[in-house]
């Protein structure tokens, strides 16, 4: 008896040495299975990225022993990280040409030039913000600060007493993210992935779409009211009738961003081809290049360098206009929002190669809706404020423009699919809306008549 139990001990701890030794080997092989990042991909990862990683919650070390270090990588980075950024030179020049000549042409072309970097800049400090806020508030952000310099442009437009101007940039603003950097990101976009039709988010589309509408709204009843001839008050219903509808659109405009702060959280998640969205966002594992702290110090920068030259730009808007021999209204809506929706063009474009298309959208759409349903409503308020007849009867050409414009879009989104057959049709649209305000000059008693330095 005693022989043979001890054989059957020996047989069971041989029995469960084996089961742990395999309980063991399965653990090890699970493990390898289900880690998301195995050691030799983690030394490999190491070995490729730049020198600037992300830092751990609660701390921002990248890289800086002190802070003139820290100034000048930043500085760096902000200001000769990008070709573009060769143009900024011509800001300062521009300036200097309008305290020494009075060579409006030369002024206004080179203060166009000199933006276009600061606008590139301003949504580069923008994304880099947006890595620390979040999906959803960062696509806020981008569509706020991407529309930043058209408003300090019209801010400076109404201050100096130029209503059709900042009416037509803004409304330009609006036909260009539809029509130009809308059509260019299809355009791009279902090129590079020819062999298949691109889709997103059908819902967001159409809530934009929806509000754009309620903008065309807005801007169509003071029009007609005018147009008409059918004023309560004859001058003053009209103006009433704005403010009062500004207002309105003000509060609508909120109440979108609490809706999508809350309820849309998801909004900017990617969406498959089975039309589902993806969740966790980008795969690429894309780091912000600068801590939280300069982006913000960056904002500032850049908003009040676009500041002082939009200044010298809306003044020479005029004098350009006589020097060039272009209609006033083709350089409010076609020229000014180009320079202004630089930030978007480019990254909208690129997103969409990339397959984001609904981050493209959320740029192009989501900029026109915060122009159309805040940038305009706020600029009457403004007004309203200064004492200005800011006002939403944007005449009628303008207004048929935008109306049909809006239409086009949301017609051309319905299906919730894109290729680059619809980016060619938005940007021949573009064209056209070009060539129309090329040969369109306002009428006599609408013109603006600003005080042209000597």
């Amino acid at each position: 008896m005693g022989s043979s139990d001890s054989h059957m001990v020996e047989t069971n701890s041989h029995l469960e040495m084996g089961s742990l030794a395999g309980k063991s080997t399965l653990d090890i092989e699970d493990l390898r299975l289900v880690s998301p990042q195995p050691i030799v991909g983690k030394t490999s990862s190491l070995e490729i990225a730049p020198p600037r990683s992300f830092f751990s919650p609660g701390t921002e070390d990248f890289g800086c022993r002190s802070i003139p270090s820290c100034i000048f990588r930043s500085t760096k980075i902000a200001l000769f990280s990008n070709k573009l950024n060769l143009l900024i030179p011509c800001g300062p020049l521009a300036i200097l040409v309008d305290k020494l000549t009075n060579h409006h042409g030369w002024v206004f072309f080179l203060s166009l030039l000199g933006i276009i970097p600061l606008a590139e800049r301003l949504g580069w400090a923008t994304e880099q913000l947006a890595f620390y806020t979040g999906p959803t508030v960062g696509g806020l952000l981008n569509a706020t600060f991407g529309n930043a310099t058209e408003l300090i442009i019209s801010m400076h437009a109404l201050k100096s007493g130029m209503i059709r101007v900042v009416q037509q940039s803004l409304l330009g603003s609006i036909l260009s993210n539809m029509l130009l950097v809308l059509g260019c990101a299809l355009l791009g976009g279902g090129i590079v992935h020819c062999k298949r039709e691109q889709v997103f988010n059908k819902s967001s589309a159409a809530m934009n779409s929806g509000l754009l509408l309620m903008a065309v709204m807005g801007l169509l009843f003071p029009a007609v009211l005018h147009f008409t001839h059918t004023e309560l008050h004859f001058g003053k219903s009209e103006l009433v009738l704005s403010r009062f509808s500004s207002c309105v659109m003000l509060v609508a405009y909120g109440a979108y961003i609490i809706f999508q702060l809350t309820s849309q959280k998801n909004l900017y998640n990617p969406v498959n081809e089975e039309g589902t969205q993806t969740e966790g966002g980008s795969a690429d594992n894309e780091e912000p290049d600068i801590p939280k702290w300069e982006s913000i110090m960056w904002l500032f920068i850049l908003t009040s360098l676009i500041s002082v030259l939009s200044e010298y730009l809306v003044n020479a808007i005029e004098g350009a206009s006589v020097a060039l021999n272009i209609p006033v209204a083709f350089i409010s809506v076609i020229l000014l929002p180009i320079v202004g929706n630089a930030a978007e063009h480019a990254g909208a474009v690129m997103f969409a190669v990339k397959d984001k298309l609904d981050i493209s959208l959320g740029v192009a759409i989501g900029s026109s809706t915060q122009i159309a349903m805040f940038g305009i409503p706020f600029s009457v308020v403004v007004g309203w404020i200064m004492g200005r007849p800011m006002d939403l009867n944007f005449q009628l050409f303008e207004t048929a423009t935008l109306i049909m414009t809006v239409l086009v879009v949301a017609l051309m989104l319905q299906d919730g699919t894109s290729n680059y057959f619809k980016g060619l049709m938005l940007l021949l649209c573009y064209l056209i809306v070009a060539a129309s305000f090329f040969v369109h000059i306002d009428p006599e008693s609408v013109q603006d008549r600003p005080s042209i330095p000597p």
